[in-house]
């Protein structure tokens, strides 16, 4: 087993000769070597999402190149984002080990907690909802559901939620998992060579808590063994007057994979979505980061930043980090806005590099399982109308490309078409929950590539 702190230095070493110091110090300096497993694969963690996908998108090769000419093996190279990063060290021997067996080591984020979590006018009513079960589980907003696009909160709500009971109810049984997790624990269970006990100690910890909470419960699958076993175990501490915390990416009515016994068990407490932030929430947000981080970014940089990206909360912290690191490779001591029109050019560079009209146009046709033929023709059936538009937005918001060029690749419609049909998108972006979720996953693809 190699010593991944060590190799990962040397590695460091030949890519800083390699890449431009730019690229180095704010890509790859910042990655924490994690482990090298059993299968060689290698566990590096980065700094956010959008350090993820660039080391995806332009260093994996570099970095496979390099490992291989130090110590001649052909690893794996795995990068986790800061959330994946956690649950990969919770489920790792190595965590295991670390814990202490005179007190369980808390599995929530220390720096999730409500003072730590930004209110805007997108999140003050789960805000206040959330602070309700913290304060007295299971008399409050028994189950509580919060949804909304990835990026904007959930976690940390549910994380806050932990902590508060930890410090304020010690005594209270309290359980976060992810759905996956929950599957899998109840998958391996099945498989044990002692079944029906491995079973039995499956239910025992999931029945008889005092707080249960699962995040990303849309991914609850289909299969009815699963389904059966979270039923139960929601009616086994529901009717016991015990809490119920689940966070999803849609409302449960969205969810197709929820049995409908359990979809009506889900809307029978408190259901309510976050948003994205208002440009006076997304500020806010950047300047408890700075204090947090102890960052010194000038207010007209917080501004640009706050004005540019709305998407979700991962990203505008990712692009803070971003440009406090372009000012520090200047020696500046506070970060302007000059820094950040360079942070946020480089990143256009980068997309509109990697990114083409094909791009999207494949992208969006693998998603609505649709011919490059019906995005481009001129079919205007409802299931084709829709993609196109989505494909129109996405080329016209990534590439910048001209209304009259973009009517050229579809088929030659005029401009006025085109920039109905971008119009048209970004108001129901706005409007449109599932138009917002569309939109953002067929970006993710593409941005992730």
């Amino acid at each position: 087993m190699q010593d991944i702190e060590i190799l990962w230095k040397q590695i460091l070493e030949k890519l800083e000769l390699r890449i431009s110091t730019v690229s180095y110090t704010l890509w790859l300096k910042p990655i924490k070597p994690i482990e090298i497993d059993e299968n060689s694969n290698m566990i590096l963690a980065a700094s956010s999402v959008s350090a993820k996908n660039q080391i995806l998108r332009n260093f994996i090769d570099k970095i496979t190149d390099c490992a291989f000419e130090l110590c001649g093996t052909q690893f794996k190279i795995v990068v986790l984002d800061p959330n994946e990063e956690i649950e990969y060290l919770k489920n790792t021997k190595k965590e295991e080990i670390a814990v202490s067996t005179k007190e369980e080591k808390n599995p929530f984020i220390e720096e999730f907690t409500f003072d730590n979590f930004v209110v805007g006018k997108s999140n003050q009513f789960v805000y206040t909802a959330a602070q309700a079960v913290a304060q007295n589980p299971g008399s409050n907003f028994n189950p509580l559901f919060i949804y909304g696009n990835s990026g904007l909160g959930k976690t940390h709500l549910m994380h806050a939620i932990g902590n508060y009971i930890r410090n304020h109810n010690p005594k209270l049984k309290i359980k976060y998992v992810t759905c996956e997790q929950f599957t899998n624990s109840y998958i391996n269970s099945l498989m044990s060579a002692s079944k029906n006990k491995s079973i039995m100690e499956f239910r025992e910890t999931y029945r008889n808590l005092d707080v249960l909470m699962i995040d990303d419960i849309h991914f609850l699958g289909r299969g009815k063994e699963i389904q059966e076993e979270f039923f139960h175990t929601f009616n086994e501490l529901y009717s016991s007057g015990k809490q119920i915390v689940m966070c999803s990416d849609r409302h449960p009515n969205e969810i197709a994979t929820l049995e409908e016994r359990i979809r009506t068990r889900c809307l029978s407490g408190l259901i309510h979505d976050i948003s994205k932030p208002d440009l006076e929430t997304r500020i806010a947000i950047l300047h408890k980061k700075c204090q947090i981080e102890k960052y010194l970014v000038d207010e007209e940089a917080i501004n640009y930043i706050a004005e540019h990206i709305d998407s979700n909360v991962r990203e505008l912290i990712g692009a803070l980090k971003g440009v406090d690191l372009n000012a520090k490779l200047y020696s500046r001591k506070i970060a302007t806005i000059e820094d950040a029109r360079e942070f946020f050019s480089n990143q256009q560079k980068e997309i509109k590099e990697e990114i083409t009209a094909d791009k999207v146009i494949g992208v969006v046709c693998d998603y609505f399982d649709l011919s490059k033929d019906d995005i481009v023709g001129k079919k205007k059936s409802k299931e084709i109308v829709e993609p196109r538009m989505i494909a129109i937005y996405l080329i016209s918001e990534l590439l910048s490309l001209p209304l009259v060029n973009i009517g050229k690749i579809f088929g030659g419609r005029d401009h006025t078409t085109i920039m109905h049909s971008r119009d048209k998108i970004t108001a129901d972006i706005k409007t449109n929950r599932k138009t917002q979720t569309l939109v953002n996953e067929i970006k993710n693809i593409l941005l992730s590539k």
